[in-house]
């Protein structure tokens, strides 16, 4: 069964689980609570009218789902673990608006743009709230409870390594110096903890004693997708990346090539420190000073070392062979 098989396949059950975890929380006599959350994961427009906008990609979710597969174990039992992850990484994502003052989310405003500061914060607690609650379905499902107890433990510690790299993502606006290990710590826990923990979760509800090892692969596959993500903010094909080229130069955002760059170029310093910012300029500074190739040696780096976990684990079946597949369609985008 090919990868694209499997979304066609398990996608619309984990929104089926996500919409009934939601639901099983909700009062009646509090539609726009309700409402709300539902506009945040795509189900309903502003008026909540039930509504088919993107919810996400479901990439986390589905690495769950593959990996439990792979490892020996029933992926219809993994599926509240699946709406788990899925609900904790929109609670991120509503918070990291409020914090970062986004106005768009998916082509639409913002929970706290449309609602403001305060129920945005509620609603993203909400979820952080909802999304443990989808563990209790578990035991309806005949998982042995030392797996529950297990799953909820990674779960939880998911949740703490995520918002610190948070903290250390909003902590680095306020500092003009950030080294390059500061910022592989940060996307270590914003970026890559919640991959490692929904592979990990996967592979514990399967009852695999490679447990660690598919972590590892969730880690690597994390890490070398932002710092991708890191190169396709300069160098990406605007056609493919939906913004404009050089846009987090714009920004002045603090990733791994400007970080390596401001390190080894005086040239590039005065450019970034300046009043105004010369994109051109600057992009052309990065490139002598070799930040583009470095931030490809990097992500290459990681990529292997996801791999290289990943064969460790030795993934069985058609759900190991999609698993591959996902993650080399993760791995590599350079457009």
């Amino acid at each position: 069964m090919s990868l694209q098989h499997y979304f066609a396949r398990w996608l619309p059950r984990i929104d089926d689980e996500m919409r009934e975890t939601v639901g099983a929380a909700h009062d009646p006599a509090h539609i726009a609570f309700l409402g709300m959350l539902h506009y945040h994961l795509g189900w309903a427009d502003l008026q909540f009218n039930p509504t088919e906008n993107s919810g996400g990609k479901r990439i986390r979710p589905m690495l769950c789902l593959l990996i439990c597969e792979a490892a020996g174990g029933d992926p219809n039992a993994a599926q509240p673990a699946a709406a788990a992850i899925e609900l904790l990484h929109n609670f991120s994502l509503i918070h990291d608006d409020v914090e970062d003052r986004s106005d768009l989310r998916r082509g639409r405003l913002t929970l706290w743009k449309v609602w403001g500061v305060p129920q945005a914060i509620n609603a993203g607690d909400a979820l952080f709230t909802i999304a443990h609650m989808a563990f209790d379905r578990l035991a309806d499902l005949d998982v042995p409870p030392d797996r529950q107890l297990a799953v909820r433990i990674r779960f939880d510690r998911t949740c703490l390594h995520l918002t610190r790299g948070q903290f250390l993502d909003l902590s680095f606006e306020a500092r003009d110096a950030v080294s390059i290990e500061e910022y592989l710590e940060m996307i270590d826990g914003k970026t890559a903890a919640l991959v490692s923990g929904a592979a990990a979760i996967g592979a514990l509800l399967a009852g695999s004693d490679r447990v660690e090892r598919y972590a590892a692969f969730g880690r690597g596959l994390g890490l070398a997708f932002q710092i991708e993500d890191d190169l396709l903010g300069i160098w990406g094909d605007p056609a493919v990346t939906g913004k404009s080229a050089a846009s987090d130069i714009a920004t002045r955002k603090k990733s791994l090539p400007v970080l390596y760059g401001l390190e080894k170029s005086e040239e590039l310093r005065a450019l970034y420190t300046g009043r105004e910012i010369d994109v051109a300029r600057t992009v052309k500074a990065l490139e002598r000073a070799g930040a583009k190739e470095y931030t490809e040696t990097v992500a290459s780096e990681y990529t292997q070392a996801a791999m290289a976990a990943l064969d460790a684990a030795a993934p069985q079946g058609d759900a190991g062979l999609a698993l591959r597949e996902l993650a080399q369609s993760l791995l590599g985008r350079r457009a």
